[in-house]
């Protein structure tokens, strides 16, 4: 039966494991486009600064059937591109954990055969709706496709002795469908608004159930070589998910001294991660190495947060940092 457990503020459980920390790199090489036009209209009118350029016309100028000649001769960015890069995060060691471990970063976003490629912490979406760089929509874009995610959540590196006597749990494969809209030019002329959801089930048995995923972010250059980005997300589970992570079976009892607890779904969690993106010679289109940092804050809810595995045993309170270095070509 479910006790009376004092509440405990939480943590987001799809931030740790690095879920979104490459999302500036993505947005920064996606405004690719409209740096290269803005550059245009600086050579062919000096006397008109850079804040002339108008966003809606960025990538397809009126009376064009694509970018002016040369505009994106020099850029990496065409039909197909890819950005791949490692780096290396300090996550909590399970959801609900107050231990922290580092887990490595592995990254990769591009686009191959008409295909959008981004990351998913570990795993990645696909978007069929990708356009290429030169063909920026001028007004809304809509994302849509699969998304794939692995969750090794208390598959190993369990740093609290109690909760390892627990015993490990099954990695999980998760599938399902993603889809997003994005809006420009919000506050200047090359920021974005996005608005997303992803939904996933579990296929190899593990917690067997299904998770869904709403988030808004918003992303703005700073310059032609440097993105900011804030990302805020929310997760909501089923209860054969929260009550394969999160329920105090009787055997589990007996092993940990833990009380028993029966774990239900809901709301599992919301979060919020900023993400800096840094150009090493300042200049997105000509592709090359680039630094990505992100830091990020999220709280467990319900259940997640009320389970001995974090009440006692850990902190709803979750906090997530990571650094690395990504390669354009």
């Amino acid at each position: 039966m479910k006790k009376s457990i004092a509440p405990a503020f939480v943590r987001s459980s799809h931030l740790p494991r690095g879920v979104i920390a490459f999302a500036g790199v993505i947005g920064l090489v996606c405004s690719a486009p409209a740096y290269a036009d803005e550059g245009s209209e600086n050579e062919g009118s000096p006397a008109e600064g850079e804040g002339q350029q108008d966003p809606q016309n960025a990538g397809t100028p009126p009376d064009s059937g694509g970018p002016p000649p040369g505009i994106m001769a020099d850029s990496v960015f065409d039909d197909t591109w890819i950005t791949v890069g490692m780096g290396a995060g300090l996550v909590p060691s399970y959801s609900g954990s107050d231990d922290y471990v580092f887990f490595p970063l592995p990254l990769i976003v591009g686009r191959v055969g008409g295909i959008g490629i981004t990351p998913n912490g570990p795993g990645f979406n696909l978007n069929v709706l990708s356009q290429p760089p030169g063909d920026a929509p001028s007004q809304t874009s809509i994302s849509f496709g699969p998304t794939f995610r692995f969750r090794n959540d208390r598959a190993g590196q369990i740093e609290d002795p109690v909760v390892e006597l627990a015993g490990d749990l099954e990695t999980a494969i998760e599938v399902g469908v993603q889809g997003g809209v994005s809006f420009p030019g919000v506050l200047n002329r090359f920021d974005q608004l996005t608005l997303s959801t992803a939904v996933r089930w579990d296929i190899l048995g593990a917690h067997d159930g299904m998770l869904i995923e709403p988030g808004i972010g918003y992303f703005s250059p700073l310059g032609r070589g440097a993105a900011v980005q804030i990302i805020g997300s929310a997760s909501f589970v089923d209860d054969s998910f929260a009550d394969y992570y999160y329920t105090v079976t009787p055997a589990q009892s007996a092993a940990t001294g833990l009380p028993e607890y029966t774990a239900d779904g809901g709301l599992n969690s919301i979060g919020a991660t900023a993400i800096a993106t840094i150009d090493l010679d300042g200049n997105v289109l000509n592709g090359g190495l680039n630094v990505f940092m992100v830091g990020g804050y999220s709280r467990l809810m319900g259940d997640a947060a009320n389970t001995p595995f974090t009440n006692q045993r850990g902190s709803a309170d979750q906090f997530i940092g990571g650094i690395g270095l990504g390669y354009t070509f």
